[in-house]
């Protein structure tokens, strides 16, 4: 496990599948290469679209080789020189150069920004007992009138059963971000994340959870934000390989503050 991803089933439950665009994702394979097309919908009516790729060749894999409407690019490689280590690079507004390796139960990252060379980010994660992970971050500039050493965090999470938690520092450790899954059965999944700083002791950020028990409607989830955002979402399979989700949002009960996504993918 990253770092990245110490709080992570939580976090998806909070924030995946809510949207408020409307989109069409398109995979498909030409050959040896996977194409995926993506188009949205502009609140003006305008559309927009992205295409792009994914293939290997004689040991490189390009992960993302994609095209945008504005005219930008984006490049993703990766090439894997040995076991359990695996180099990266990515590229869009910046060029990032990263490597991550694995041994056992620790994941340990680092990149570096090879187009201005202004930041080296490095994290480690280690898996301690069995369900119990640590571990923590750090960003360092390299250049410019903020050089030196720009954020660094610490995390931990531990899952039991149908428990999962985690701790995560933000901010330097100035704000502690806990995040909490619990699947009650096989189909309802309640999850939470709340803030502590010295601030503020605590602060609700999100409460909601996920049912897929009504097999012919699809999976429902639903929260409810500290900002007084209600928001849910309708995930469902419609056909084979083609699944559609419709969300919605509203502040309070001021419907003028309504607003709707819908997405298809397949």
């Amino acid at each position: 496990m990253k770092f990245s991803d110490i709080s992570k089933p939580s976090k998806d439950l909070l924030n995946d599948d809510y949207t408020s665009s409307i989109t069409l994702k398109c995979k498909s394979k030409a050959g040896p290469i996977g194409v995926t097309i993506e188009t949205e919908r502009s609140a003006a009516g305008t559309l927009s679209s992205k295409v792009g790729g994914k293939f290997s060749y004689a040991g490189l894999n390009f992960d993302k080789l994609q095209a945008k409407a504005d005219g930008s690019n984006v490049l993703e490689t990766s090439l894997v020189p040995c076991k359990g280590c695996k180099m990266t690079f990515k590229a869009n507004k910046g060029a990032d150069l990263g490597v991550e390796y694995t041994a056992g139960s620790t994941t340990t990252t680092g990149s570096v920004d090879v187009l201005n060379m202004s930041k080296l980010s490095t994290s480690t994660c280690l898996g301690v007992a069995p369900g119990v992970n640590l571990g923590g971050d750090l960003s360092y500039n390299i250049s410019g009138d903020k050089a030196g050493l720009s954020s660094y965090n610490i995390g931990a999470s531990y899952a039991t059963g149908p428990l999962f938690a985690s701790v995560t520092s933000a901010s330097k450790l100035s704000q502690f971000n806990v995040g909490v899954l619990y699947k009650v059965n096989s189909d309802l999944s309640l999850a939470s994340s709340t803030a502590h700083s010295s601030a503020k002791a605590c602060n609700v950020a999100a409460i909601g959870g996920a049912y897929s028990g009504l097999g012919s409607v699809g999976t429902i989830k639903a929260k409810v934000g500290s900002n007084g955002v209600t928001s849910a979402c309708l995930i469902k399979e419609v056909a084979p390989k083609v699944n559609l989700t419709a969300s919605g949002s509203i502040s309070g009960a001021d419907f003028s503050t309504f607003k709707y996504g819908f997405g298809i993918s397949m």
